[in-house]
């Protein structure tokens, strides 16, 4: 459990918030519609994720106008389900999906949400604060090969290493 907070603090870049340079987070952000469950459809590696499976976020209010985190992932070498707590805030206006999170203390890192089904809240791609960071995101399990496909080329426009993204199995229901 150590590693998987320790994983998720340095997921975010420890404390850099910024978005990468040319990278804008996405405007006219809906907080409410975004909370809930998503599910990780692809995500660049990073030794905190690695070996995880079926990884989930389920985003919700905090008392103190924050959003509360729960990051969770079934180890499949260690045949159980992984879980990290942590809080996020918005950086500038509550309308930017631009947040900084953090699973460690007071050590924060870059959440930018850099496109995102306005229509629907279906799917979202996210960047940390630098462009090692990168997960594509979705309200199902699957995501429909066709939005996978202009998600992948919006990233690879951005200068993401989409050739080493990973796909990640959703094939377990959560204990």
């Amino acid at each position: 459990m150590k590693k998987l907070l320790l994983f998720m603090t340095l997921l975010v870049g420890g404390c850099a918030v910024a978005p990468p340079s040319g990278v804008t987070p996405v405007s006219d952000f809906e907080l409410n519609r975004y909370l809930g469950r998503w599910y990780e459809i692809a995500r660049l590696d990073h030794s905190f994720e690695r070996g995880l499976s079926n990884v989930s976020a389920t985003y919700g209010l905090r008392d103190d106008g924050g959003v509360k985190v729960l990051n969770r992932g079934y180890d499949d070498r260690a045949g159980a389900w992984k879980d990290a707590e942590g809080r996020a805030y918005f950086i500038g206006g509550p309308t930017v999906g631009s947040l900084k999170v953090s699973f460690f203390g007071p050590f924060y890192g870059g959440y930018h949400i850099v496109a995102l089904d306005k229509a629907n809240y279906s799917w979202a791609m996210i960047s940390g604060p630098n462009r090692d960071y990168l997960w594509i995101l979705a309200r199902t399990r699957q995501l429909s090969p066709t939005v996978l496909d202009e998600l992948l080329r919006q990233a690879r426009a951005l200068g993401f290493a989409t050739d080493q993204l990973i796909l990640v199995k959703q094939d377990r229901e959560d204990a």
